[in-house]
């Protein structure tokens, strides 16, 4: 059985900086491609960033690109996201997912497991 367990949501203000992290279990990470999406009430799911764990390549949206940056451990099995400069925009629930393979994808549709999200919530 494949869990995903996020870490490091909260509440923090415009310009702060925050890293989540998520660890998995069941299943070794290094084969794997690791991703963070989020999602407000009522909307989709939308693509934050994604990481293949044996070349450590990523991929990032481009409303998140000069400020988030997922990074993994292989060691740990886990993958963070740091953000920084955080807007209101930010404000979401954040999932961490994970697939098969070393494929950078942001279709929330081609990855099996799911974390249960973080909340992250950004004020003035």
């Amino acid at each position: 059985q494949v869990q995903l367990v996020e870490s490091g949501g909260g509440l923090v203000r415009v310009g702060d900086s925050l890293r989540l992290s998520c660890t998995i279990s069941g299943r070794t990470m290094a084969d794997r491609t690791m991703g963070w999406f989020r999602q407000l009430p009522g909307k989709e799911r939308e693509f934050v960033a994604a990481i293949t764990c044996i070349t450590g390549v990523p991929a990032h949206a481009n409303s998140v690109r000069d400020r988030f940056a997922i990074s993994r451990d292989n060691a740990k099995n886990t993958v963070y996201l740091q953000m920084n400069s955080l807007r209101f925009e930010d404000t979401a629930v954040y999932y961490c997912a994970t697939r098969t393979g070393q494929v950078l994808s942001s279709s929330s549709q081609q990855y099996e497991f799911w974390g249960q999200g973080t909340q992250v919530t950004v004020s003035s």
